[in-house]
């Protein structure tokens, strides 16, 4: 294996992955003045953190298994729905109940805790649906309710991790796609996706897809439960403002999905057989400091090759044996709203990527 160089160590130690709280007090100061302190939140998640990554590299160690038997690096996960409680509901309350916010500073600061959501929340719920116990499961399905997003959980762990790389999967981006299409073709697609596994799961036991035992009313109730208490703290602006971070949050879930598998396939093996999912079947970045910000998802060859490993093992593929994003997500984001930009810089990488994996295929649209 060329996963970098063979060098393993310990993880980095548990506060080191607690950078996403230096989000709390931006915002919070964001609430009290407004004005250009709105884009502080922003400013360090997007331009900081990337000026971080490029003065300090990557980090190319492998980690070693054992260190994630220790809770500590849990609690950050435990600790975040509430924080985020806090955040959102703060920032409605700081529109709702005073004035001192104009109608788009309003809307700029619940487009920033939408980014917190997205990014950090969505982030954490991620690493929270594939761990095995209920506790973990449901705080995963309290953080997607705050993006109004829960079939997330169903869709991603039954249908994207089993056929990423394929046509069945509706998350996997296609070579030349621009974002906004995949965003319009994603949203509908993974709901029916995601409705349909839960409707099979429960007619294999017998059982109606309007049984009681259907996650999607849990995803429901939690959801509504939060639009009704931003109803009782603004009325129907308290549930726009809610809406617009929601919005915005999706659309940091799925601008990362679309970075993440663009242009890439697995190799059909058969009429419904498709080869195992491996390093290279997703796009790699090793940047130190949006990988401390993002609890290392960007190590996301290790995480499909092996979902079942926690965020602060997940290992550090080089280019043998991952497909290599030029910048951290932070700045790929950036790139991927833009997409003759997006196209200049990963169209070669992806054709580069078949020459090198399957220098034996000549028709790709045979491979999804």
């Amino acid at each position: 294996m060329s996963e970098a160089s063979q060098n393993f160590s310990n993880p980095e130690p548990p506060l080191a992955f607690a950078l996403p709280l230096l989000f709390c007090p931006l915002l919070v100061l964001a609430w009290i003045y407004g004005g250009v302190v709105l884009l502080l939140a922003p400013a360090f998640g997007y331009v900081i953190v990337s000026i971080v990554d490029f003065i300090i590299g990557e980090n190319r160690k492998n980690q070693i298994d054992v260190a994630s038997d220790t809770g500590k690096y849990k609690l950050i996960l435990f600790a975040w729905p509430l924080i985020q409680f806090f955040l959102l509901f703060g920032s409605i309350i700081s529109i709702c109940w005073f004035n001192h916010l104009t109608a788009l500073e309003a809307f700029i600061l619940m487009s920033v805790q939408g980014m917190i959501t997205g990014a950090v929340g969505i982030t954490f719920a991620h690493e929270l649906m594939h761990q095995k116990t209920k506790l973990e499961r449901f705080l995963a399905d309290v953080l997607m309710a705050m993006a109004i997003y829960g079939h997330f959980r169903t869709e991603h762990v039954f249908v994207h991790h089993r056929y990423v790389g394929t046509k069945k999967d509706a998350v996997t981006a296609r070579f030349n796609e621009s974002f906004y299409t995949f965003f319009l073709r994603v949203i509908p697609q993974c709901f029916i996706s995601a409705w349909s596994v839960e409707a099979q799961k429960l007619a294999t036991k017998n059982k109606s897809t309007f049984n009681l035992a259907n996650p999607f009313y849990t995803y429901a109730a939690l959801a509504s439960l939060f639009v009704l208490l931003s109803f009782i703290i603004g009325g129907t602006w308290g549930v726009t403002l809610f809406s617009i971070q929601a919005l915005v949050a999706i659309l940091h879930l799925e601008v990362v999905n679309y970075i993440e598998h663009y242009g890439l396939s697995r190799k059909k093996i058969s009429e419904n057989k498709y080869e195992p999912t491996k390093p290279h079947h997703s796009w790699n970045a090793n940047h130190a400091a949006s990988n401390l910000l993002l609890i290392n998802l960007q190590k996301h060859s290790d995480h499909h090759a092996r979902p079942s490993k926690t965020y602060p093992t997940l290992s550090a593929y080089d280019e043998e044996s991952a497909p290599q994003l030029p910048f951290g997500y932070p700045v790929m984001v950036v790139f991927s709203l833009i997409p003759f930009l997006w196209r200049r810089v990963m169209n070669p990488k992806v054709i580069k990527w078949r020459k090198q994996f399957y220098p034996e295929v000549e028709e790709w649209t045979s491979l999804s």
